[in-house]
């Protein structure tokens, strides 16, 4: 897998401060994306235990309080990313409790592969749908276009029990 960009300190991809890390790979490319550079598997840097370190090094880090991680890119949840995605996500479990974890993703949540729902299981918050230019509004928060769904799994959990609505895992 590789990154685009990571920030440790970001306040607008999700609520409160959190560390952001865009990965690269993107096969929904979607008209009018403002992210258009993360779309190449192989642009950016590869993404290694450094800056797994790093993640969760800033995750720990008293000195800035961070709410949670944001993944967004790209897209985490391309199958070519997966595998490092949830060594991350699971690495975030283990070490920072407490730590909310958000991902943006243009496949939609009832139509994830079991290996997408591995991932997002363990997902507090997925925002799911391709960007649509035509239902653009830059006044919606934490996404792009009106058809793309912000899914508190969290809540979901707390509410239905541990299962996600997910057609493939349901």
């Amino acid at each position: 897998m590789h990154y685009h960009q990571y920030y440790p300190v970001d306040v607008v991809n999700g609520p409160g401060t959190r560390a952001t890390l865009f990965v690269s790979g993107c096969e929904h490319q979607c008209p009018g994306c403002y992210n258009q550079s993360t779309w190449r598997l192989d642009g950016g840097k590869p993404f290694d235990e450094a800056m797994s370190d790093r993640i969760i090094g800033d995750l720990k880090d008293s000195r800035i309080k961070r709410r949670g991680l944001s993944l967004s890119g790209g897209d985490p949840l391309h199958p070519a990313n997966l595998s490092q995605v949830l060594a991350l996500v699971k690495r975030v479990r283990a070490e920072c409790p407490g730590k909310d974890i958000w991902c943006w993703t243009g496949y939609l949540l009832g139509e994830l592969t079991p290996a997408q729902c591995e991932l997002v299981a363990l997902l507090d918050v997925l925002v799911d749908g391709k960007f649509e230019k035509g239902l653009a509004d830059p006044g919606l928060l934490w996404r792009g276009s009106s058809n793309q769904i912000i899914h508190d799994l969290a809540l979901w959990r707390a509410q239905q029990g541990e299962r996600i609505p997910c057609q493939v895992c349901s």
